[in-house]
């Protein structure tokens, strides 16, 4: 039995594929679909090496050597400790932070520079987000991040609220713009919502090989019924008598009074 090779699919912490990957696996069960889990700052660099067919990485990429399809924007919020004063706010603006310890990690996925990190800087920047976490923990600081990763290292002593004004996050599919196979087509069209018949990638095919199959049937199901009705009528039988049948057919005539 032959085996198709996988379609290797990257993606960065806080992005979850599952609901992609389930409609994958129903679409294309013979073609085996590897979920490659990358830390955000080796997204990019591992969809333009090739080592995986596509990624869904966070924005910018390099437009010259990839090709991309922003997904969804995510909310931008600060974390800290539970007991910390920004708790009785429901949403906070960057100017509230002007006084807090705002850490900046080197896998920083907002995109914020030394001179727009609002806030005061730390005497030093960890080196990953989990680092600026245990940080946050030890009430040294505050964090900005998207939601999805304030979810992804959620603590029971840590809390976060929304940051109006702040960078946000975009989450794309991303693919070498030389490698846009039938699998990539594929994967495009389900995270677009496509249908299996209005996809152009290879589910596509099957299906359209399923309907040309079925159409010869449906044809020769539609032909039998019409066949029978031209089959011609039989004549109906002359009457016994002749003209006498036809004359005690319309009855007998009335007498005259």
């Amino acid at each position: 039995m032959q085996v198709n090779p996988p379609f290797r699919l990257a993606y960065v912490p806080g992005v979850t594929p599952g609901k992609w990957a389930r409609v994958w696996v129903e679409r294309l069960p013979d073609v085996p679909l590897d979920l490659v889990a990358v830390p955000s700052t080796d997204g990019e660099r591992t969809v333009r090496e090739g080592a995986v067919d596509a990624g869904l990485v966070r924005l910018p990429v390099d437009k010259d050597v990839l090709s991309a399809i922003p997904l969804y924007t995510e909310s931008t919020v600060v974390l800290f400790p539970k007991d910390h004063w920004l708790a009785a706010a429901e949403e906070v603006a960057l100017d509230d932070l002007a006084e807090e310890v705002v850490f900046h990690p080197l896998d920083d996925t907002l995109g914020f520079t030394a001179d727009t990190l609002p806030g005061r800087p730390a005497i030093a920047r960890p080196d990953t987000t989990a680092d600026a976490v245990e940080l946050v923990a030890a009430n040294v600081g505050v964090l900005l991040v998207p939601q999805s990763l304030a979810r992804l290292h959620h603590r029971r002593d840590l809390t976060y609220r929304p940051v109006l004004e702040a960078p946000q996050s975009q989450v794309a599919l991303s693919w070498p713009q030389e490698r846009t196979t039938d699998l990539v087509e594929e994967f495009i069209g389900i995270v677009r919502g496509r249908t299996v018949n209005s996809s152009r990638g290879r589910g596509a095919g099957a299906a359209a090989e399923a309907q040309q199959k079925a159409q010869p049937k449906k044809a020769a199901a539609q032909r039998k019924p019409q066949q029978q009705s031209q089959k011609p009528k039989p004549k109906p039988k002359p009457a016994a008598g002749g003209r006498g049948g036809a004359a005690a057919r319309r009855g007998k005539p009335k007498r005259r009074s």
